[in-house]
């Protein structure tokens, strides 16, 4: 006798029906963790990027010295207090000199009030530095910043590259006449500022 077989989900004789089959897993669970994992990323990354570009600077682009530290055994005993020996000072990457100047027309200057002042910048840093009018702003004694007047004046600071160590002078000029107290140099247009008082 042979023995015949009942097709596939069938009751089997004797055994009832096979068990269903295993429900398809969604891949919605995955891209929702990939997802949330994405993010994470970003947010990891930029908030390494924001350390290593906040860090970078520090005081030294402004110029600024950092306090010296001194001896706190003294200071605890009462005793004299003694700055501890200090490092050599370290020039800030980018060094402005300004002085106020007498403007000199160029033909291509109009008829108006300007104000000039004569710059010296210097590149005390490992790596070049670009310079261009557009990259100073003049702010006057009474707070106001003037942006630089394009070719009005004929000793207009040249846009160059200065490799390390080396410096420009030329004259920053803005328009209206006024008394200039400090002038801000830029390296691009969204960089960090080193300022200098207008001697």
């Amino acid at each position: 006798m042979s023995q015949q077989f009942q097709p596939p989900g069938q009751p089997q004789p004797g055994y009832g029906y096979p068990p269903p089959p295993p429900p398809k897993k969604s891949s919605a669970g995955k891209i929702v963790g990939f997802s949330c994992l994405g993010v994470v990323g970003v947010v990891v990354l930029l908030g390494v990027v924001a350390a290593v570009v906040g860090g970078e600077g520090g005081d030294s682009a402004t110029g600024a010295a950092k306090p010296a530290a001194v001896a706190s055994s003294d200071a605890a005993k009462g005793g004299e207090t003694k700055p501890t020996s200090a490092a050599p000072e370290k020039k800030a990457a980018v060094s402005v000199v300004a002085k106020r100047t007498e403007f000199k027309k160029s033909v291509i200057a109009d008829d108006s009030a300007y104000t000039s002042v004569a710059v010296t910048i210097t590149n005390n840093s490992s790596k070049p530095i670009n310079v261009n009018p557009l990259y100073f702003t003049i702010t006057d004694t009474s707070g106001t910043k003037h942006m630089a007047e394009l070719a009005a004046d004929e000793n207009q600071i040249a846009t160059v590259e200065l490799a390390p160590g080396e410096n420009i002078t030329g004259t920053v000029t803005g328009k209206g006449g006024f008394s200039p107290k400090t002038v801000t140099y830029t390296d691009g247009l969204i960089g960090k500022g080193v300022r200098a008082e207008v001697s």
